[in-house]
């Protein structure tokens, strides 16, 4: 029986799941921000993750009443899980949108939850909040599910309906219900994990270990620099090992990767057990910006530049190349990190929303061509746009292209470098 679904939470994670499921038949999609809603009712998904042609065809009535949830029966709760100013699980969002829910959910509805959790967090924190507000009874009245989201946003290859779908729910008859539901449009299949913690926790896991292998490049990136050795060349030479796996170094920010381990931590510190490997992991990713700015500022020593009356142009601010999301965005520990030697720091980047980075982190963003020259450049973020650029664009922002180049994530041809250039590489 074909079940009325509702999407809750339409961002990066929510807003593919709606549109592939609108594609098959009409849903409800809602969301809390009322500009996000008109936006979207303009088939304008200021993200860049879905096309406008296909807002156009997906059978979604975008809304931010949430008295429509009432006639769904398949509701899919997609909601930001951040870490707080102290790195613990911040559930706030979960929780509100867990309470909406409650409030209009109808008797046989089954809710699943696609927002990363520690393992337990659906069955304790949800669950509760879902019978309080509806005064209905999960497993009786309604059923609740866990299917982890893994959307990589920007991936314009690993999207929504070709990454296989992990899926469990609290009891079997509902898991195969589930399973069905998501398998109407992931073309690449489920999984069906054996219970809702199981699912919680593989999906905390596998940016994990991204994270940590990350740290162990970040950590040797730290060494060859001190040795003098580069380490895109080391890496090269270790990736004609056929089982080397090639991580590379670089700022860890985002929604996922630099704040799911903390989930993780929380969890096992709940229960007694102190992780030492990843909370290690964490420490190491979360000082790059700091070492990648201390290690400019030794550079600019070095060539006898004056850290007071000095100025550095940061390229790009998102988390990651050619995406707009300014979320949890390590480029911020540089910047500040500079602006505490007296050097003054321009921050320029195509994508990212001039307001929204001016509310969350206090920048005052440039367009390119309003930049003033600089005594070095930090290639912070490779987005299309600084890639289309080469040498002869970037030198081009520095006085009389002469100065300080730090390419974080190598992207640059080292052969072709200009004689005046101090090349920096992370």
């Amino acid at each position: 029986m074909s079940r009325k679904i509702g999407v809750v939470g339409l961002g990066y994670v929510g807003l593919p799941v709606a549109v592939a499921f609108g594609e098959k038949q009409p849903i409800i999609g809602f969301d809390i921000n009322p500009h996000r809603i008109a936006t979207l009712q303009q088939n304008t998904d200021y993200t860049g993750e879905v096309l406008e042609e296909e807002l156009k065809k997906a059978q979604i009535d975008f809304t931010s009443n949430a008295e429509k949830l009432k006639d769904c029966d398949f509701i899919i709760v997609a909601v930001p899980t951040p870490i707080d100013k102290a790195k613990q699980p911040d559930l706030t969002p979960l929780i509100k949108a867990s309470e909406t829910v409650g409030k209009n959910l109808q008797p046989g509805t089954i809710v699943v939850y696609e927002s990363t959790v520690y393992p337990g967090a659906t069955e304790e924190i949800c669950v509760p909040v879902l019978e309080q507000h509806s005064g209905l009874r999960a497993g009786y009245d309604f059923f609740v599910g866990y299917s982890p989201e893994r959307i990589n946003p920007g991936d314009k290859e690993h999207t929504f309906k070709h990454i296989v779908k992990v899926v469990s729910g609290q009891d079997e008859d509902t898991l195969d219900v589930i399973a069905d539901t998501y398998g109407m449009v992931v073309e690449a299949g489920v999984h069906k994990a054996p219970s809702i913690k199981v699912a919680e926790a593989a999906k905390v896991i596998e940016n994990t270990q991204r994270d940590l292998n990350i740290a162990l490049m970040n950590e040797l990136a730290i060494i060859f620099d001190c040795l003098g050795i580069d380490t895109a060349d080391v890496l090269a030479a270790a990736s004609t090992k056929w089982n080397f796996l090639r991580f590379t170094p670089g700022l860890v920010g985002g929604h996922c990767i630099g704040v799911d381990p903390y989930y993780l931590t929380h969890k096992a510190e709940s229960i007694g057990y102190h992780p030492q490997m990843i909370l290690s992991g964490r420490r190491i990713n979360d000082g790059m910006g700091k070492f990648i700015a201390t290690s400019l500022v030794k550079q600019m020593i070095l060539k006898r530049i004056p850290m007071q009356g000095s100025r550095v142009t940061i390229l790009g601010v998102t988390f990651k190349e050619n995406v707009p999301d300014l979320r949890n965005s390590r480029v911020i520990d540089i910047i500040r990190e500079l602006q505490d030697f007296g050097i003054e720091v321009q921050v320029t980047d195509p994508l990212a929303d001039y307001e929204e980075a001016k509310a969350e982190y206090g920048l005052q963003l440039r367009p390119l061509n309003e930049l003033q020259l600089a005594d070095a450049i930090i290639l912070a973020v490779p987005h299309y746009d600084y890639m289309a650029l080469g040498w002869k664009g970037v030198t081009s922002l520095l006085h009389n292209h002469h100065g300080i180049i730090v390419d974080i994530k190598s992207v640059l041809d080292v052969a072709s470098r200009p004689n005046n250039i101090t090349l920096w590489r992370l």
